[in-house]
């Protein structure tokens, strides 16, 4: 469903570090040798401030219950640690596998469509 989703980084070859989203329950932790795991809360949280992720989604209503918004977070922080520029269908692309029974879908993608190069709003101000 996407709810455990973390972030791995791992060292590369060439002194590099690849930074990837997966799901914690299907990741054997003898596979994350050497990477470093990264957490919802790790990226932000009420006490030490939350992350943009984190405040768009929360900012544009795309958490009701809460239990996907960790995996919808992670996923998005980790595909913009990796993408700067992303584009809006970029966006919708990433977020297909992840299951919401709550929103139905449309407040989390306009929320994270904020972080779009071709997204004429660049906040939830109009959500």
């Amino acid at each position: 469903c996407g709810a455990c989703t973390v972030m791995l980084t791992k060292p590369n070859s060439d002194g590099s570090t690849s930074k990837i989203s997966v799901n914690s329950c299907l990741r054997p932790l003898a596979a994350c040798i050497n990477m470093n795991v990264t957490t919802v809360e790790g990226i932000g949280n009420s006490q030490i401030g939350l992350h943009p992720v984190q405040e768009r989604l929360a900012e544009g209503n795309g958490s009701q219950c809460g239990y996907c918004s960790p995996g919808f977070v992670m996923n998005m922080y980790s595909f913009l640690e990796n993408n700067t520029s992303p584009t809006k269908q970029q966006i919708e692309d990433l977020l297909d596998g992840h299951i919401c029974r709550c929103t139905g879908y449309r407040p989390i993608l306009d929320s994270f469509e904020t972080f779009a190069t071709d997204s004429k709003v660049k906040d939830n101000s109009h959500i």
